[in-house]
């Protein structure tokens, strides 16, 4: 049962414009687990396990994330090669450390994330992708294939159906039904 959390500019139920005051209402009467608004330094926090937002901020939050990732590492690497002897030798014994964070937060090492919403297995990954990236993204779409998670998705809309036919236009399902089969 995941922790949800909206993206907004406080954790207050009033924060935010009106897309994600109205997102915020229409989460509160999901059956999800959703905990309310979280911020920018949540991101990276564990407070949640899935950020819902559009897709614009999402967007800069991935870019703002990777740009500050890379300066960071940047960063390190200049004040090392600036230390003395002693510094340099610290990091050589922290080398292995360094490479296990660094794998940590390579996006390379996922490769993508399913796209949800369409009636198949589709897998997004980053515009820079390399081999590496895109070997791993394959294997995220032979996983998702193999664990059924479009049926799943489809089982988790149907046992909640009730609550979102009432909450929805009839046509919204019937236009659902129509493209999932």
């Amino acid at each position: 049962n995941p922790r949800i959390g909206l993206l907004s500019i406080g954790e207050e139920e009033s924060k935010g414009n009106e897309l994600v005051r109205q997102t915020f209402e229409g989460l509160k009467k999901t059956p999800l687990n959703f905990i309310g608004n979280v911020e920018g330094r949540d991101l990276f926090s564990g407070k949640v396990d899935v950020i819902v937002c559009d897709g614009f901020v999402g967007n800069i939050c991935l870019k703002l994330s990777e740009g500050l990732a890379e300066a960071l590492g940047q960063m390190l690497k200049e004040e090392i090669l600036k230390a003395g002897m002693i510094s340099k030798l610290g990091f050589q014994l922290l080398k292995p450390a360094f490479k296990r964070f660094s794998k940590r937060v390579d996006y390379a090492e996922e490769g993508g994330v399913p796209l949800l919403g369409v009636n198949g297995v589709v897998v997004i990954g980053h515009g820079a992708s390399g081999p590496k990236a895109i070997m791993n993204a394959v294997r995220v779409a032979r996983q998702a294939v193999e664990n059924r998670i479009i049926d799943q998705v489809l089982d988790s809309l149907n046992r909640h159906e009730p609550f979102y036919r009432k909450n929805k236009p009839q046509r919204f399902w019937d236009s659902f039904r129509k493209k999932t089969g």
